[in-house]
Protein backbone atom coordinates (compact mmCIF):
# COMPACT_ATOMS: atom_id res chain seq x y z
CA UNK A 1 0.00 0.00 0.00
CA UNK A 2 3.34 2.53 0.90
CA UNK A 3 4.07 1.94 -2.99
CA UNK A 4 0.37 2.70 -4.24
CA UNK A 5 0.40 5.55 -1.96
CA UNK A 6 3.86 7.38 -3.16
CA UNK A 7 2.42 6.54 -6.59
CA UNK A 8 -0.78 8.36 -6.13
CA UNK A 9 1.17 11.34 -4.62
CA UNK A 10 3.55 11.64 -7.11
CA UNK A 11 0.94 11.27 -9.65
CA UNK A 12 -0.88 14.19 -8.08
CA UNK A 13 2.04 16.00 -7.64
CA UNK A 14 2.58 15.64 -11.63
CA UNK A 15 -0.99 16.61 -12.11
CA UNK A 16 -0.43 19.98 -9.51
CA UNK A 17 2.56 20.92 -11.11
CA UNK A 18 0.87 20.46 -14.65
CA UNK A 19 -2.15 22.95 -13.66
CA UNK A 20 0.21 25.64 -11.94
CA UNK A 21 2.86 26.09 -15.03
CA UNK A 22 0.90 24.83 -17.80
CA UNK A 23 -2.29 25.12 -18.87
CA UNK A 24 -2.87 28.05 -16.42
CA UNK A 25 0.01 29.52 -17.64
CA UNK A 26 -1.52 30.56 -21.21
CA UNK A 27 -2.53 34.28 -19.25
CA UNK A 28 0.88 34.12 -17.27
CA UNK A 29 1.66 37.73 -18.50
CA UNK A 30 -1.45 38.90 -16.50
CA UNK A 31 -1.32 40.83 -13.31
CA UNK A 32 -2.21 39.69 -10.23
CA UNK A 33 -5.16 41.87 -10.23
CA UNK A 34 -6.51 40.06 -13.33
CA UNK A 35 -9.89 37.74 -13.03
CA UNK A 36 -10.70 34.57 -13.94
CA UNK A 37 -12.38 35.39 -16.81
CA UNK A 38 -9.33 37.12 -18.67
CA UNK A 39 -7.16 34.07 -17.43
CA UNK A 40 -9.80 32.19 -19.43
CA UNK A 41 -9.45 34.64 -21.97
CA UNK A 42 -5.79 34.02 -22.01
CA UNK A 43 -6.54 30.17 -22.69
CA UNK A 44 -8.17 30.41 -25.70
CA UNK A 45 -5.19 32.07 -27.63
CA UNK A 46 -3.21 29.16 -26.80
CA UNK A 47 -5.71 26.43 -27.20
CA UNK A 48 -3.68 23.73 -29.50
CA UNK A 49 -6.07 21.80 -31.45
CA UNK A 50 -3.45 18.95 -33.10
CA UNK A 51 -2.76 18.32 -29.69
CA UNK A 52 -6.50 17.66 -29.00
CA UNK A 53 -7.24 15.39 -31.62
CA UNK A 54 -8.76 12.23 -30.33
CA UNK A 55 -9.78 14.18 -27.00
CA UNK A 56 -12.78 14.11 -25.31
CA UNK A 57 -12.75 15.68 -21.79
CA UNK A 58 -14.58 18.07 -19.85
CA UNK A 59 -13.22 20.38 -17.53
CA UNK A 60 -14.86 22.38 -14.87
CA UNK A 61 -13.58 25.04 -12.28
CA UNK A 62 -15.65 25.88 -9.17
CA UNK A 63 -14.26 29.14 -8.10
CA UNK A 64 -14.80 30.81 -4.66
CA UNK A 65 -14.46 34.64 -3.91
CA UNK A 66 -15.78 38.08 -5.62
CA UNK A 67 -14.74 37.33 -8.85
CA UNK A 68 -15.35 33.63 -8.42
CA UNK A 69 -17.88 31.77 -10.45
CA UNK A 70 -18.02 28.46 -12.45
CA UNK A 71 -16.59 28.27 -15.95
CA UNK A 72 -16.10 24.95 -18.06
CA UNK A 73 -14.10 24.01 -21.08
CA UNK A 74 -15.30 20.77 -23.36
CA UNK A 75 -12.40 19.52 -25.36
CA UNK A 76 -13.82 17.25 -28.47
CA UNK A 77 -11.71 15.59 -31.06
CA UNK A 78 -9.78 18.81 -31.98
CA UNK A 79 -12.14 21.35 -30.88
CA UNK A 80 -13.81 23.21 -27.79
CA UNK A 81 -15.89 25.27 -26.27
CA UNK A 82 -15.71 27.50 -23.14
CA UNK A 83 -17.83 29.35 -20.93
CA UNK A 84 -19.22 30.13 -17.77
CA UNK A 85 -21.89 28.20 -15.63
CA UNK A 86 -21.90 24.52 -14.78
CA UNK A 87 -20.99 21.52 -17.39
CA UNK A 88 -22.84 18.22 -17.72
CA UNK A 89 -20.24 15.13 -16.21
CA UNK A 90 -17.16 16.55 -16.36
CA UNK A 91 -14.11 14.81 -15.92
CA UNK A 92 -11.88 16.78 -14.20
CA UNK A 93 -12.92 19.97 -11.48
CA UNK A 94 -10.85 22.29 -10.42
CA UNK A 95 -11.64 23.27 -6.73
CA UNK A 96 -10.19 27.04 -5.45
CA UNK A 97 -10.66 30.70 -4.84
CA UNK A 98 -10.69 32.88 -7.88
CA UNK A 99 -7.48 34.98 -6.33
CA UNK A 100 -5.54 31.36 -6.11
CA UNK A 101 -6.95 30.51 -9.73
CA UNK A 102 -5.18 33.81 -11.14
CA UNK A 103 -2.39 33.32 -8.99
CA UNK A 104 -1.57 29.86 -10.36
CA UNK A 105 -2.28 30.87 -13.74
CA UNK A 106 0.46 33.71 -13.11
CA UNK A 107 3.45 31.73 -11.51
CA UNK A 108 2.55 33.40 -8.21
CA UNK A 109 1.17 30.40 -6.45
CA UNK A 110 2.99 27.21 -7.39
CA UNK A 111 0.61 24.03 -7.75
CA UNK A 112 1.95 21.55 -5.43
CA UNK A 113 1.78 24.26 -2.67
CA UNK A 114 -1.91 24.72 -3.47
CA UNK A 115 -2.68 21.42 -3.47
CA UNK A 116 -0.81 20.00 -0.24
CA UNK A 117 -2.01 22.96 1.35
CA UNK A 118 -5.91 22.76 0.62
CA UNK A 119 -5.90 25.73 -1.67
CA UNK A 120 -6.16 23.38 -4.64
CA UNK A 121 -8.98 20.60 -4.55
CA UNK A 122 -9.08 18.41 -7.81
CA UNK A 123 -11.35 15.89 -8.37
CA UNK A 124 -12.15 13.58 -11.27
CA UNK A 125 -9.48 11.74 -13.86
CA UNK A 126 -5.74 12.31 -13.62
CA UNK A 127 -5.09 11.55 -16.63
CA UNK A 128 -7.14 13.91 -18.53
CA UNK A 129 -6.26 16.54 -15.16
CA UNK A 130 -2.57 16.29 -17.45
CA UNK A 131 -3.38 16.61 -21.01
CA UNK A 132 -5.04 20.07 -19.97
CA UNK A 133 -1.40 20.93 -20.24
CA UNK A 134 -0.88 19.81 -23.46
CA UNK A 135 -3.98 21.31 -24.68
CA UNK A 136 -4.03 24.97 -23.59
CA UNK A 137 0.14 25.61 -23.04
Amino acid sequence: MKANNGYLTLTIATIITTIGLGAASAASKESSSSTPQQVFDGMRQSFQAQKAKGVHARYQWELSGPNGGKWWIDVNDGTYKMGKGKIDNPSVTFVTSDKDWVALSNGTLGGKWAYFTGRLKIHGSQSVARKLDEIFP
